[in-house]
């Protein structure tokens, strides 16, 4: 469930959370830290924030969340690369007032020794099944956009968030078969030769990219058929998907985030740690 209930926390004393975030808006473990310190907050239980290095902490980027896109995998209106830690995110969601009716949580965040937001940090584990590697957690933010498209991201593989296709993209040296595994039961184009590009090797920037989704609605055979529902969820806005329709460039969807960013960078500095 993805909130506690009160009988979950009968005889509790005090809650602890500790996940390894991503820091990616739709990511839901910051979903779940909200509506945990929501419980703890409506039964006066203190939460005890173990923090835990953001492997993509160097960067902030995207559109900020507006209030009619809010849903599980967007829940406030942060961008959806947002530069801090767990428990800085938490400070953030008790003091901007986030709980529901403004409730605040008793919050303590336990600090990391010898980190800052420059901190190159590599996951010893996998987060979750579908982010194996490292490259997958740097690559997540921008292939996560191509989830409620057409496109596989490569769930069904063991490349997952590293490469992209479809069966009906021109042939090209690279090609993958989603097949049902741990991560992905019943993944997306299952047993469809996907003609597509291999991400594993490419070096990243200090930014979304945009170029593969606006590439892949360019050439896609049925451009009408490209995007599923729930997109705007993913993306935070409704903006986007008319953006990429209407063929702006990547430089004109970029420059619709800045006053937002602008915004949020501002108010993100109150709770930083490090």
């Amino acid at each position: 469930q993805r909130k506690p209930s009160n009988k979950n926390l009968e005889d509790i004393s005090s809650m602890i959370f500790d996940l390894q975030d991503v820091g990616v808006r739709f990511y839901t473990y910051i979903s779940t830290l909200h509506y945990v310190m929501e419980a703890c907050a409506e039964k006066n239980i203190p939460l005890i924030v173990l923090d835990r290095p953001n492997p993509n902490a160097h960067f902030i980027d995207g559109p900020v969340l507006e209030k009619d896109c809010e849903s599980f995998v967007g829940m406030h209106p942060v961008p959806i690369v947002y530069g801090m830690t767990i428990g800085e995110y938490a400070q953030m969601i008790n003091g901007e007032g986030w709980l529901a009716n403004h409730i605040r949580c008793k919050l303590r965040v336990i600090k990391l020794k010898n980190y800052t937001h420059k901190t190159h940090y590599v996951l010893p584990l996998r987060p979750s099944p579908n982010l194996p590697n490292a490259q997958a957690v740097a690559l997540y933010p921008s292939l996560c956009l191509l989830e409620p498209t057409a496109i596989s991201v490569g769930r069904g593989t063991e490349m997952q968030f590293q490469i992209f296709g479809h069966p009906s993209l021109p042939k090209s040296k690279f090609s993958f078969k989603p097949k049902s595994n741990f991560g992905a039961k019943y993944p997306k184009l299952e047993n469809q030769l996907c003609n597509g590009v291999d991400l594993r090797s490419y070096d990243m920037t200090n930014k979304i990219e945009l170029k593969w989704i606006l590439n892949l609605y360019k050439n896609f055979p049925e451009p009408k058929s490209f995007f599923r529902a729930g997109f705007f969820k993913i993306a935070g806005t409704k903006k986007l998907k008319i953006q990429i329709e209407e063929g702006l460039s990547e430089k004109e969807i970029r420059s619709s985030w800045d006053k937002g960013l602008i915004k949020f960078k501002n108010t993100r500095l109150k709770y930083l740690l490090y």
